[in-house]
């Protein structure tokens, strides 16, 4: 199940690891993706911060993780392909894995049906 926070990353778990990307709502407000700053394996990250960047010919944006651990995985796919976030935002355009130190902070972020409805009124 996929968990949504307000900042339009998406959290998908399994077991202790959470694999995080970008919406495709997001992806489509952005419109061209020009340049992704992702962290490095081993980095940290913390639920709420920052843990890279995103920006498009419309903005830049950073991006949030939704909890806090250790990378252990980074999509270096989006280095030279930014199309994969537009064809498959939910799959193969996921950008990081983290090893999660605490799962609860997941209950706090919303399903797919109350992230479409605050997407719908942005």
């Amino acid at each position: 199940m996929l968990k949504f926070a307000t900042t339009h990353e998406w959290a998908k778990v399994d077991g202790d690891i959470v694999t995080v990307g970008i919406t495709d709502y997001a992806v489509e407000q952005l419109g061209d993706v020009v340049f992704v700053e992702l962290p490095a394996v081993g980095d940290t990250a913390a639920a709420g911060e920052a843990f890279g960047e995103i920006e498009s010919v419309k903005a830049a944006s950073e991006l949030i993780a939704p909890v806090s651990g250790e990378i252990v995985e980074v999509n270096n796919k989006l280095e030279d392909d930014f199309d994969v976030l537009k064809n498959d935002a939910f799959g193969d355009g996921w950008m990081i894995r983290i090893k999660a130190d605490d799962l609860s902070v997941l209950n706090d972020l919303m399903d797919e049906a109350a992230y479409r409805a605050f997407a719908a009124e942005e």
